[in-house]
């Protein structure tokens, strides 16, 4: 959703935890032990990707609705969401960080009227009574920019910050972002224009299955995320006052028989590239929904002056 930062850039990481190096452990039971470091990166790798296995497609789904939130009056439905993030992972050893993975991704979500769920072309502003272009998220690529090895650079053990509860294998996470606008002047430090948010994820997967040594497949995982921002830039609100709060669920999925039908439609037509994972090596910089948005921008500009 898990999108400015990439909801499953965030999930690569959020319930690991550090501590002192234990040490190689043997395999003394058939079940993973989250706070050893060589098991926790092979749980790590079962929920990111799917499979222990390389080169493994997985999908994720998201649905859910955005809202406005303005001090002083009632929360407004703007619209629903769906989205989706293709990845595959691959193995990568350090000789003094273990063997590890890394993931590599692309992620579309798109928004919905909120009435009919039919996808979104232009929005109609209830706050400044303009209607503007609705522009999707499409970021390509969504990667991990290092590989995830069971040990760090500095030789703590990795652990996984996750909860048994009944039959599931739970874990919960926040993630604050406070960073540069990709759309403010050089002069922003001064005069503010910081992009901030809140991403918040939990997680839900089979606990005998995910924790089971021998299953090399993961689990079907289930996930809700929301986030609190700023307004979207392609809703023309300047600097009015207001945030947007978004509350999905989700689910991962092996085959497109089991995606939404206006996701995968519109996949199919305008986005085909989405259903397929970039390669494992790729080296190219992360996309973000603000970037993506400043370069839409400016090809409309240029085409504009032309």
């Amino acid at each position: 959703m898990r999108h400015h930062f990439s909801i499953w850039t965030y999930l690569c990481l959020s319930f690991v935890v550090f501590g002192l190096a234990a040490g190689s452990a043997e395999a003394q039971s058939d079940r993973l032990d989250p706070n050893t470091p060589e098991d926790a990166i092979q749980i790590r790798r079962k929920v990111t990707c799917g499979s222990l296995e390389d080169a493994q497609r997985r999908y994720a789904i998201w649905e859910g609705q955005g809202y406005s939130r303005v001090q002083g009056e009632r929360d407004r439905l703007l619209f629903k969401v769906v989205g989706i993030n293709t990845r595959q992972c691959t193995t990568k050893t350090d000789p003094k960080r273990g063997e590890g993975f890394r993931s590599v991704s692309r992620e579309v979500m798109l928004y919905l009227d909120p009435e009919t769920g039919d996808i979104l072309r232009t929005w109609d502003n209830p706050f400044t009574g303009e209607t503007v272009d609705v522009i999707h998220v499409a970021n390509d690529p969504v990667n991990m920019r290092e590989p995830m090895y069971p040990y760090t650079k500095d030789g703590k053990g990795i652990s996984i910050n996750g909860k048994v509860v009944g039959d599931l294998f739970l874990t919960t996470s926040e993630v604050p972002l406070f960073y540069s606008n990709p759309l403010g002047g050089e002069f922003q430090q001064y005069v503010g224009g910081a992009y901030q948010a809140i991403e918040m994820f939990n997680d839900y997967l089979d606990a005998d299955a995910l924790l089971d040594r021998n299953q090399r497949q993961s689990p079907r995982l289930y996930l809700s995320w929301a986030r609190v921002s700023q307004w979207l830039p392609w809703m023309e609100m300047g600097s009015r006052p207001g945030q947007m709060i978004f509350h999905t669920r989700g689910y991962s999925v092996d085959d497109e028989s089991e995606m939404p039908e206006v996701l995968l439609n519109e996949l199919k037509a305008n986005y085909p590239e989405y259903l397929t994972p970039p390669p494992v090596d790729d080296s190219r910089p992360n996309e973000t929904s603000w970037t993506f948005f400043k370069k839409v921008l400016s090809e409309r500009m240029q085409n504009e002056a032309d």
